[in-house]
């Protein structure tokens, strides 16, 4: 009885195991088409694009441990709202600060990033932007030389 019922279950599991299941089976007309539409109609709306005054500044020689600040200026020369998603620096004695709210199409902005220094002799710094831009994501470039304090 225990033959019987164990190989049963081996026979039952042979069958199912051998189902054919692949992705191929799970894609429907329906979903492909949404897809595709989704991606014509956004293309038609447009997309938000930054375009920077300048994408890198350089401070020249500074003391070491001064403060220094910078603005980096730009506009949206897309057709859709341009919303900074984050800001992050290369390290922690670099600070940006950028605007929370959408900037509408035409729109100017600022993007203020403080640099304190800490360490001597030349210094770059890359701020990266997460932004809902076609690109994604956009660098920006802070240099300067510190000089030993005296």
């Amino acid at each position: 009885m225990k033959k019987v019922f164990m190989l049963s279950c081996v026979a039952l599991l042979t069958m199912t195991a051998c189902k054919k299941n692949d992705a191929s089976s799970r894609i429907s007309e329906d979903n492909v088409a949404k897809i595709e539409q989704d991606a014509v109609t956004k293309q038609n709306q447009g997309s938000p694009k930054m375009e920077f005054a300048e994408l890198l500044h350089d401070f020249g020689t500074i003391g070491n441990n001064e403060a220094v600040e910078t603005e980096f200026e730009f506009t949206n020369t897309g057709n859709a709202d341009l919303v900074i998603i984050d800001a992050r620096a290369t390290c922690g004695c670099t600070v940006p600060e950028y605007q929370k709210t959408p900037i509408k199409p035409g729109e100017k902005s600022k993007l203020k990033v403080r640099f304190q220094t800490g360490a001597v002799g030349q210094q770059q710094k890359t701020v990266t932007l997460t932004t809902n831009t076609e690109k994604g994501e956009e660098l920006l470039t802070i240099k300067a030389n510190v000089s030993p304090a005296n």
